[in-house]
């Protein structure tokens, strides 16, 4: 069985030792770039990778782009495959921020063409609440090759989004926190 949208923690325990199975810790602050990989490293689901969404989930700043540009796509098909995820494994990806971090990977992996990913429901709270452990054991890797199929149906462009707001065919959400919304 595949999961593309939510894990429950049981199944993920469930399936730790499974080879296919590819868990990826995207614990980030906005307030603190430091604090994911600190939070890593001091307590982890087991076999879990760390994505950092600076350094791994996002392109340098330019005078063009926003806070956190896509990264590009050849570089971090790239880290994929160092992560160890190929074309048919199953990713968990989870945080400690109600998932917006795990959605940002779990997005930019559905846009690669990769369905086979879903987001630890409850995130890494949930897991600890539910009794499973964690570990600060680094996993061992074996790296892979991750052939990417760009999905630009998950894509609109700036004009694509006018155009369909002043036809109203689309109803745009900002889900930024209040404090970035402004």
């Amino acid at each position: 069985m595949t999961y593309t949208t939510l894990v429950s923690p049981a199944t993920l325990d469930q399936n730790l030792n499974n080879p296919k199975w590819v868990i990826v810790d995207c614990r980030f602050s906005l307030a603190n770039i430091d604090a994911g990989g600190y939070a890593y490293r001091h307590g982890h689901i087991p076999h879990a990778r760390y994505a950092h969404l600076n350094k791994d989930l996002s392109s340098p700043i330019t005078a063009f782009t926003g806070r956190h540009p896509l990264p590009d796509f050849t570089l971090l098909a790239k880290k994929l495959g160092a992560w160890g995820i190929a074309n048919d494994s199953q990713v968990v990806v989870y945080d400690d921020a109600g998932g917006a971090f795990a959605a940002r990977l779990w997005w930019l992996l559905r846009s690669l063409g990769h369905d086979n990913v879903a987001v630890l429901n409850g995130g890494i709270q949930h897991w600890q609440k539910q009794g499973f452990s964690l570990t600060t054991t680094l996993p061992t890797i074996q790296s892979t090759t991750f052939r990417p199929y760009l999905n630009t149906d998950h894509w609109l462009n700036a004009s694509q989004v006018q155009n369909s707001l002043a036809e109203k065919t689309i109803c745009l959400i900002d889900a930024r926190t209040p404090e970035r919304y402004r």
